[in-house]
């Protein structure tokens, strides 16, 4: 590694027509991306790759269209309105499956920009608190290029790169982004009890963040010998570790270990990452894959969704035409969970939108919706009106049962809508 003074002598190999990744999550290096985005005037066709980033975007500037263009594996609140207005791309697919896009050649990387951890004793540094997908990044590119910063957590598990690996290095002194949702409403906590009240001791937990989730987590701390293996590690998550309710000892697979690819949220979580082997980071192509997800005991996936029509599509990347996040891990999970020994997916979810005055659940999707997760795959579905189960159950079923869970105020329009449908005789 050569270590450089700045971020911007970091970047000056960085060449028009390459493509580069970034670091997810909260492990954006964040002086590397903003040197990017000012020397882009002098580059052309550079693209920019990466998942969800809790950061600020400058390379979706409009003024550096025909400089960087941005291509979204996921869509987050940075980019979102450029990926609206057409200035950049989305790819759809299965978090479990970026991995191998690096990897086989699909979407080769020429660049990864990274931020590590300093190199230990060994000439080891770390990948901190998200490796997702940055640790096919830094095994794939032919050019890593990484932030050094003490700030970042040592975590267990495939973490790992040797200082050999990275080409240049710029020392930083920068804490990481938090996230601090706060406490959940009434709505997901009435949610949250519903879908913890189908949750055993000993189960398995995927969830991710947001306040149902939270909720949810809320509710079962008084279960015993729970195991976690999911994609998103949180503060909620952490209350729940701390309660006494998780211990893995029943899980079939990486027995007594908590198993996540990011973590996301406050100091706290960050610090109780650090040195912690009760906790494994590994890349989403192990923690996101339906196999492995299925052969956990008693696994729990709990996912939300922006819509789901009275046959059990599941709309969640997309209002519409306009895309508003991705495809993520919520079909890994599902897929995974229902072979899961004892497994549940759970599609969670308040009943309205826009201050009540819209229905979640909906006749038909609106056109150009994502169907993420399919009709054949759906399970759960819980509002705060109600849990019900869609498996194996006829569309006039499940049309009865969603409606049952819908908010009274839509119940009556949604069973007319049904009957115009010929879902009802």
């Amino acid at each position: 590694m050569k270590l450089v003074p700045t971020a911007a002598e970091a970047v000056a190999c960085i060449q028009s027509g390459q493509r580069v990744y970034v670091h997810e999550a909260a492990m954006v290096p964040t002086s590397l991306t903003q040197a990017l985005a000012e020397r882009a005037r002098d580059l052309h066709d550079v693209e920019v790759v990466h998942l969800h980033t809790n950061a600020p975007a400058p390379y979706v500037d409009p003024s550096l269209a025909g400089h960087v263009r941005h291509n979204a594996l996921f869509v987050g609140p940075n980019v979102r309105a450029a990926v609206q207005e057409g200035r950049a791309d989305f790819t759809p697919v299965f978090l479990s499956e970026v991995p191998s896009l690096f990897r086989d050649g699909t979407l080769p990387l020429d660049v990864a920009l990274i931020q590590v951890t300093p190199p230990n004793r060994h000439g080891y540094c770390r990948l901190g608190v998200s490796i997702a997908t940055a640790r096919s990044a830094v095994d794939n590119a032919r050019i890593v290029i990484a932030e050094i910063n003490d700030r970042v957590p040592r975590s267990d598990g495939h973490s790992s790169i040797h200082e050999s690996r990275i080409a240049f290095g710029v020392h930083v002194d920068r804490p990481l982004p938090e996230i601090d949702e706060g406490p959940p409403d009434e709505v997901s906590r009435a949610i949250g009890k519903l879908v913890a009240a189908e949750i055993p001791d000993g189960a398995t937990l995927q969830m991710g963040i947001g306040s149902i989730p939270d909720a949810t987590l809320d509710a079962l701390t008084t279960r015993s010998d729970l195991g976690v293996h999911t994609e998103m590690f949180s503060d909620g998550l952490l209350r729940l570790v701390k309660s006494g309710a998780v211990t893995g000892s029943r899980k079939s697979r990486f027995k007594n270990r908590i198993v996540t690819s990011f973590a996301m949220g406050t100091r706290a979580l960050y610090d109780h990452c650090d040195h912690n082997p009760s906790v494994e980071f590994h890349p989403s192509d192990v923690v996101n894959d339906a196999f492995e997800i299925a052969s956990q005991h008693a696994m729990m996936a709990i996912n939300s969704a922006i819509a789901i029509d009275l046959t059990g599509q599941v709309c969640a990347d997309s209002i519409g035409d306009k895309i508003f996040s991705g495809i993520g891990g919520q079909m890994d999970f599902v897929r995974g969970a229902v072979q899961s020994p004892g497994g549940k997916a759970f599609i969670a979810l308040p009943s309205t939108a826009k201050n009540g005055t819209v229905s979640r659940i909906v006749p038909r999707l609106a056109p150009g919706s994502g169907v993420v997760t399919t009709r054949g795959h759906v399970q759960w579905v819980v509002t705060e009106h109600g849990a019900v189960n869609l498996r194996g159950r006829t569309l006039r079923q499940r049309a009865e049962m969603l409606i049952s869970i819908a908010h009274p105020d839509f119940q009556s329009e949604l069973r007319k809508a049904a009957a115009e449908r010929r879902i009802f005789g």
